[in-house]
């Protein structure tokens, strides 16, 4: 992780300051921007940005009953809009909407068990918001090697310095 850091902050790995105390996500100091991470099924996505960023990353092909995750967590509106899908665009809409809440969540330094039914997947606008807060957000979402991806910030769609960064 140093490593990949130490690039983008022209700092040698070993002098990359990061800080990761026992239970919390690892962090940088303020003015070296914010960390997000994100890992399974083999790979490992660090999430670096000068503004707070929230990243998350799942195997495309993952298996799940989608309807049953959407039942249970997903709010009414969004359940909703994903009532006319069945079958495999049910489970990469819902695969999408997870990558993105996790993605808000972690963003916002908070617990996946008490915010992921306050967030909804808006899947015509592409948009998330928030139930609670009337926070909307719009995510980046992509796919790489096998994975799909999302990362989320206030502003984060409209960074300097064009696509994302990826070390496979």
């Amino acid at each position: 992780m140093r490593q990949v850091l130490a690039a983008h902050l022209g700092l040698e790995p070993q002098a990359v300051p990061l800080q990761s105390p026992p239970g919390q996500p690892p962090a940088l100091p303020e003015a070296l921007g914010c960390l997000s991470l994100s890992h399974g099924g083999g790979a490992l996505l660090i999430g670096w940005s000068p503004v707070p960023i929230g990243v998350d990353l799942e195997l495309a092909s993952r298996h799940f009953d989608a309807a049953a995750l959407a039942g249970r967590f997903f709010p009414a509106r969004e359940q909703q809009q994903l009532a006319a899908q069945m079958g495999e665009p049910l489970r990469e809409a819902v695969l999408r909407s997870w990558v993105c809440k996790e993605a808000a969540i972690k963003w916002r330094h908070r617990s996946i068990a008490l915010e992921l039914s306050a967030w909804r997947y808006d899947h015509q606008r592409a948009l998330l918001c928030h139930g609670v807060e009337g926070t909307e957000l719009r995510p980046r979402l992509g796919a790489l090697a096998g994975f799909l991806w999302a990362a989320v910030g206030e502003g984060i769609e409209a960074l300097p310095g064009g696509p994302l960064t990826w070390r496979l």
